[in-house]
């Protein structure tokens, strides 16, 4: 999942490209959708940061469109110098771009309210959401979460893999989770968990098109 963003150069000089900003914040508003019709009333996570904001609006009743901006700059700001400019910014236009949506769609009511007894689909549905949604985005050169930055910070300090950091942070939020979450929804979640990072490695094997700032 990181693997475009550890070549990024910090100090070269950067060529942004507007179409791809526009995908940033398209996907990272898909993701916001499923976030909000699926995950928040299915009673089925996500870990990383996902997880994480919804464990909030439960304890705390602390919106995602709030928490989901702050964790995020809060990991940005710790990984910055291993991600490069350019992916600081089109993730800040998708951090922007989620929070917005967000707070958009609590204005009005899930559009499927049935999931929240159906927490099989609704693992599938928002793994889908999640993979698909994040897998474009970080196709863009960017991501909607401050996962990215995080896992490439534990990485860098425990001298770990990549991908044994991403699941170390999705497995601490899920046994967080499991202080408002029943141990069989538990059980779907990391089911979401598990196909929503296969799909982000699905996509971003699909061939991107290049852009004119990319030449």
């Amino acid at each position: 999942m990181t693997e475009s963003i550890t070549n990024k150069n910090s100090t070269a000089p950067m060529h942004l490209s507007l179409i791809r900003c526009i995908i940033a914040l398209l996907s990272s508003a898909l993701l916001a959708f499923g976030l909000y019709n699926v995950h928040s009333l299915s009673g089925v996570t996500e870990g990383g940061i996902l997880g994480l904001t919804l464990l909030l609006q439960h304890w705390f009743d602390i919106s995602p469109a709030i928490s989901g901006l702050i964790l995020n700059l809060i990991c940005y700001g710790i990984g910055w110098k291993l991600m490069g400019k350019e992916f600081m910014i089109y993730s800040l236009v998708s951090a922007a771009s989620f929070s917005v949506s967000y707070k958009i769609l609590e204005q009005f009511p899930p559009l499927w309210p049935q999931l929240a007894e159906m927490p099989l689909p609704a693992a599938i549905l928002g793994a889908a959401f999640v993979g698909i949604s994040v897998g474009i985005c970080v196709r863009a050169g960017g991501a909607p979460g401050g996962d990215d930055s995080l896992a490439m910070s534990l990485s860098k300090a425990a001298h770990i893999d990549i991908q044994w950091a991403y699941l170390i942070f999705d497995l601490i939020v899920l046994f967080l989770s499991l202080s408002y979450i029943p141990l069989q929804r538990i059980a779907y979640s990391l089911l979401t968990v598990v196909l929503s990072g296969q799909l982000v490695g699905i996509v971003q094997r699909i061939p991107f098109p290049k852009f004119p700032a990319d030449r």
